[in-house]
């Protein structure tokens, strides 16, 4: 696999599309802090580490409104193993005018384009959520 986070994400997003309630991934110590996030942030209900050895899971727990539409309305990579983006600071793009958030892979670990910009780093700009 190239491309774990991508495959992360991609999983995320076929899991709402087909409303389970929540959906299985190969764990790895970035993919469990970009969870983390997204829980923090509130567009994922929870998350567990499952299994042991090379057989752990990440089980993500997916996160619907009353009607049972998916809180997350998309899912974007930005930066690829082929093209990598980095962002100083200053450079943070808004998403949606502030209804979405960046994630980056800062100094400081992997943080919201919010918190990044208040503990005053830049970095990888993983993915944005919205």
């Amino acid at each position: 696999m190239t491309d774990p986070i991508a495959d992360l994400l991609t999983r995320i997003r076929n899991g709402n599309q087909a409303r389970k309630e929540r959906v299985d991934v190969p764990w790895s110590r970035t993919k469990e802090a970009i969870v983390r996030v997204l829980v923090a942030e509130g567009f994922l209900r929870d998350h567990a580490v499952v299994g042991e050895g090379v057989r752990k899971q990440l089980r993500i727990g997916l996160k619907y409104d009353e009607q049972r539409r998916p809180v997350i309305t998309a899912l974007r990579r930005v930066s690829r193993p082929s093209l990598r983006v980095y962002v100083g600071k200053q450079e943070i793009p808004a998403v949606r005018a502030g209804l979405g958030v960046n994630v980056l892979s800062t100094p400081a670990g992997i943080l919201v384009d919010r918190d990044a910009k208040q503990r005053g780093v830049g970095g990888e700009l993983l993915c944005s959520v919205w």
